[in-house]
């Protein structure tokens, strides 16, 4: 039986509120509720913050924190989950999801450097993810021939620097050749996995 008392945030990285990724994003988040998860639902095009990150991590100048990367930074930390869905755009991921992750996986939040290793302290154990991308390249293209850039970025340059275990990936391939058909099986499967927090 799954954990009913598991947090969930999802993060909605396509600026296009009526993309197909809006629609598995909402789809996840209401199979979701149904079953009993809090989840919660960042719609990325919403939050109002600076995209870029000024001044790198040089200690001596400080960038104030919006209060939507503060309410990012709180919801990361409630969430036991978290789930990712965009849309992969030049192999890589929209501008907008990555400069919030620029903006919100900041040291002393999500990691630290430790002075006499490669590997950082981890913040963010713990947590298990999900990511969910879409794509019109077929899935082997992406990950054969591309390398699977976006998604590197994410699981490994990302999430397991900072702690996060378990993440795994759903591909949904070829979306502007599928028929209605197959998007709405592709919703059906995203229903199942926010039945199961998974």
């Amino acid at each position: 039986m799954e954990n009913k008392n598991k947090s969930i945030l999802i993060v909605l990285g396509h600026p296009n509120p009526n993309s197909y990724c809006a629609k598995l994003a909402e789809t996840y988040l209401e199979s979701a509720k149904d079953s009993g998860f809090e989840v919660n639902l960042l719609k990325l095009k919403d939050l109002q913050f600076d995209y870029n990150l000024n001044f790198g991590y040089d200690k001596s100048v400080k960038q104030e924190l919006e209060p939507d990367i503060l309410l990012s930074q709180s919801l990361i930390l409630k969430a036991d989950h978290l789930v990712f869905v965009y849309p992969s755009w030049w192999a890589s991921m929209p501008a907008l999801l990555k400069a919030w992750i620029d903006r919100v996986f900041l040291p002393g939040f999500a990691f630290a450097y430790q002075k006499h290793s490669p590997f950082p302290k981890q913040f963010l154990r713990g947590k298990t993810a999900r990511i969910i991308i879409t794509m019109d390249a077929p899935t082997w293209y992406y990950k054969w021939f591309n390398r699977s850039p976006g998604v590197q970025i994410l699981k490994h340059g990302t999430l397991e620097f900072c702690g996060v275990g378990k993440v795994k990936v759903t591909y949904l391939d070829q979306i502007r050749f599928k028929k209605q058909k197959q998007l709405e099986k592709w919703i059906e499967t995203i229903k199942q996995l926010g039945a199961k927090g998974k």
